[in-house]
């Protein structure tokens, strides 16, 4: 190994070319934190994958769209292992085979995933939220024991501004907005200090000011984590990303740009509609 090693909260360990999750080396000299290969799945014989092909970089923030049944969320749930491919490999950087992993080993390899409708404790406080995704064992007996210290206080607090509710940690969870529920979500998700957040329709449903807000949270990520953004509002993916893959039919229809994207004959005749 190469560079110079640094020790992150979690037990990640990073030397430029690799990080070490959960006692494990995480090859990323290619750059490529994540790729499918030839990934294929069929539910009673249609193919909602189809020799699907994709790739993440390091520090990367990649958005996807696609028309309803392109194959986003089945491609997510392979991702987690929630659903098993027919065919094709799925790797976290160049060593680990997420294929034969079960979702709680994929989950604790540092892939975090957001769902649509956000998933909350509604009777708890923000900062009980928080407190409760920090890393770190999660026994019942810990949980109703282990007394927070000043660093972990600190972090919760960071976290607080981070998703812009630095000015409500002792509101219920019940009683924010529908933006705002989804912002703790994804700040739940960042305690638990992911490589890679997956985060399906993450501004259906927000304001204008919410949406906007998404965004430079979103941004902010870009580079400290890998994030893939499954979204139809071609705004907020035009505020977004560098890069944008359209999935069409189970497989890439094209990747680039939102421009070359918007431009792109194919994209317009089944995806955009002009």
């Amino acid at each position: 190994m190469t560079g110079e090693a640094m020790e992150l909260n979690g037990g990640i360990e990073s030397t430029g070319i690799s990080h070490v999750i959960a006692g494990e080396s995480i090859d990323v000299s290619h750059r490529a934190i994540l790729y499918l290969e030839g990934v294929t799945v069929s539910f009673d014989g249609f193919r909602a994958l189809n020799d699907l092909s994709f790739s993440i970089d390091v520090g990367e923030l990649r958005c996807v769209i696609g028309p309803n049944g392109a194959g986003k969320t089945t491609m997510m749930d392979v991702i987690t292992g929630k659903t098993r491919a027919d065919a094709g490999t799925v790797f976290l950087g160049q060593t680990i085979d997420l294929s034969r992993r079960s979702e709680y080993e994929i989950a604790r390899l540092g892939i975090g995933r957001k769902f649509q409708k956000p998933s909350v404790f509604e009777n708890l406080s923000v900062w009980e939220n928080l407190e409760l995704a920090l890393s770190g064992p999660k026994s019942v007996w810990h949980s109703l024991f282990h007394k927070r210290n000043s660093e972990e206080a600190d972090r919760i607090d960071a976290m607080l501004r981070r998703i812009n509710l630095i000015e409500r940690p002792h509101a219920p969870a019940g009683l924010l907005s529908h933006g705002q529920k989804q912002w703790l979500e994804i700040g739940m998700l960042l305690m638990q200090e992911p490589q890679i957040l997956l985060l399906d329709e993450p501004a259906a449903g927000m304001s204008d000011e919410e949406t906007e807000r998404t965004a430079e949270l979103f941004r902010s990520l870009e580079g400290k984590h890998s994030l893939v953004v499954v979204e139809h509002d071609m705004d907020f993916v035009a505020s977004l990303a560098r890069k944008v893959t359209v999935l069409h039919e189970g497989r890439v229809l094209v990747e680039g740009s939102m421009a070359e994207v918007q431009n792109n004959a194919q994209v317009v005749e089944v995806y955009l509609g002009r």
